[in-house]
């Protein structure tokens, strides 16, 4: 009887470091989807600026270009 026990308990002790390991491991899964919404945000924010940079220099340089013919 005594052996019986001692494996059901050995069973539920394995059971729950199982459950422990993957709610860790959804844990960082979240964590990591996060990081990488945050990097596409920080990605698509760079990109529209660059974009907003480079029309605004080639506004700049058609302005230019328009006063040297004048």
């Amino acid at each position: 009887m005594k052996t019986l026990f001692a494996a059901v308990a050995l069973a539920a002790l394995l059971a729950a470091c199982g459950v422990e390991t993957a709610t860790t491991a959804a844990t960082v899964a979240e964590m990591k989807r996060r990081e990488m919404e945050a990097a596409k945000k920080n990605l698509d924010a760079a990109k529209q600026k660059i974009e907003e940079a480079t029309q605004q220099a080639q506004k700049n340089s058609e302005r230019g270009e328009n006063e040297t013919k004048d």
